[in-house]
C-alpha cells in the first residue's frame, strides 16, 4: 500500500493534536523576515514597528467538547472563552489589546443568552485592558461554538518563547495545579458543589484566571529562559519546552502546588491529586524556567507584583524525557500526556494511593 493511500486513510485522531499541527506546519510556506515567531508556540509574534512585536493568537470553545451549557452560565462562558486566549498572550510576557469574536449559534439561542455571553467577554477582556473590536456570526445546526482571535503586544527584548530552557535551569509554576480537571469531574459526577473543596475546583474549571500580570512580571525581570501556559497539563506542556529546547526535566512530586481543597476533592472523586496536577490540563497557570540562582528572586518578585504564589517544582537536565522524584526518593519516567483535542478517550487518572 502506498504512503499516499495510508495517509488518506489516517484520521486526525490517529495523528493527535500536535501531530496534526506539525503536519500543517510542514505544508505551509516558511515565514518572511517580519515573522519573529510562527506556528508552534503559544502565539505568533510579528514585527510591525521598531522594537515592538504584535502578538496574535486564537482559541476555540466547542459545546460538548470544552463546555456543557447545563454546567456553565453564559457570563461564565464569556469569561472562560476570553481567559484561555489571554493566557496565551500571558505566556509570551505580553499585553493583550484587541479581540475578534466569531460565534456559531443554533437558531433557538435566546438573545438574552448572547447578551450575557458578551458581558462576560467584556468583563474578562476589560480587566486586562483588551477590547472586542469585531468578529463574525454564523448559524449552527446544533452546538454553540466560540472562536476568538486575540492580539497583543510586547517589547521585542521581553518576548518569551518555549525553546530557551537550558540544563541547570529551575522549573517554576504560578498558582495551583489540577483544579480544573477536578472541577470538571465534580460537575460530571454530581459532587456536592456547596462544599468549599468542590466549589473551589468548579470555579477553577469554569472561570480560569489568566496570569497576564504574572507573565509580564516574569518578562520584566529579563531572566526567564522559556515560558508556556499550562493548557494541556503540566507534563505535556513541560514536554513542549523540553522538546523545543532539546533538554529533559526532573520534577519533584512533593513540590507540585496542589491546594488542600484540590486534595480533598480528588479524594472524594477517587483520583490521585498528583496525577491531576501532572496531566489534568486547562489550569492556565504559567510554567517557566530560569537560571537556578535566579529562581528565588524571580518567584519573590512575581509574588510581590501580583500576589500569586509561585512554586519551584523541578529542574531542567541534560538528555530527554521527564522524570518524577517522589517523597521516598524513587524516580519514574513521566509520560508527557495531557489534553488532546482529537483523543476519543482521555488519559485515565490513577486512583489515590493507599
Amino acid at each position: 500500500m502506498t504512503s499516499a493511500r495510508v495517509a488518506a486513510r489516517q484520521t486526525v485522531a490517529d495523528l493527535g493534536e500536535f501531530g496534526l499541527i506539525d503536519r500543517i506546519k510542514g505544508m505551509l510556506p516558511r515565514g518572511n523576515d517580519r515573522v519573529a515567531l510562527g506556528i508552534g508556540d503559544d502565539t505568533a509574534a510579528l514585527k510591525t514597528s521598531p522594537g515592538m512585536l504584535l502578538l496574535a493568537t486564537c482559541d476555540i470553545q466547542v459545546e460538548g467538547r470544552h463546555f456543557r451549557l447545563e454546567h456553565i452560565s453564559p457570563h461564565q462562558l464569556g469569561r472562560r472563552s476570553a481567559a484561555i486566549n489571554l493566557s496565551d498572550i500571558a505566556a509570551m510576557g505580553g499585553s493583550p489589546t484587541y479581540a475578534l469574536v466569531s460565534l456559531a449559534l443554533p437558531q433557538t439561542t435566546e438573545v438574552a443568552w448572547v447578551d450575557e455571553l458578551y458581558r462576560g467577554l467584556g468583563d474578562e477582556l476589560g480587566a486586562h485592558g483588551a477590547l472586542v473590536v469585531g468578529g463574525n456570526l454564523s448559524g449552527s445546526a446544533r452546538d454553540v461554538v466560540i472562536d476568538i482571535t486575540l492580539m497583543g503586544e510586547v517589547a521585542e527584548p521581553l518576548l518569551l518563547r518555549r525553546d530557551g530552557a537550558r540544563s541547570g535551569d529551575a522549573v517554576l509554576v504560578t498558582g495551583w495545579l489540577g483544579e480544573s480537571l477536578l472541577g470538571r469531574l465534580a460537575l460530571e459526577r454530581g459532587l456536592d458543589s456547596t462544599t468549599p473543596a468542590a466549589a473551589r475546583v468548579i470555579e477553577a474549571h469554569l472561570t480560569p484566571t489568566p496570569r497576564v500580570r504574572e507573565g509580564q512580571a516574569v518578562a520584566a525581570r529579563k531572566g526567564a529562559t522559556a515560558m508556556i501556559d499550562i493548557s494541556d497539563g503540566l507534563a505535556a506542556d513541560l514536554g513542549h519546552i523540553c522538546s523545543d529546547s532539546n533538554v529533559g526535566a526532573r520534577l519533584v512530586a512533593g513540590a507540585l502546588p496542589v491546594s488542600p481543597e484540590a486534595r480533598e476533592a480528588a479524594a472524594n472523586l477517587g483520583v490521585d491529586a498528583i496525577e491531576a496536577a501532572l496531566h489534568g490540563g486547562e489550569d492556565y497557570e504559567l510554567l517557566f524556567t530560569c537560571p537556578a540562582d535566579e529562581a528565588e528572586r524571580t518567584a519573590a518578585d512575581v509574588v510581590a507584583a501580583t500576589g500569586t504564589p509561585v512554586a519551584r517544582v523541578g529542574e531542567i537536565v541534560r538528555g530527554e524525557g521527564i522524570e518524577l522524584v517522589t517523597s521516598d526518593g524513587s524516580r519514574s519516567s513521566v509520560e508527557p500526556r495531557g489534553w488532546d483535542h482529537f483523543a476519543t478517550v482521555e488519559g485515565g487518572l490513577k486512583p489515590p494511593s493507599t
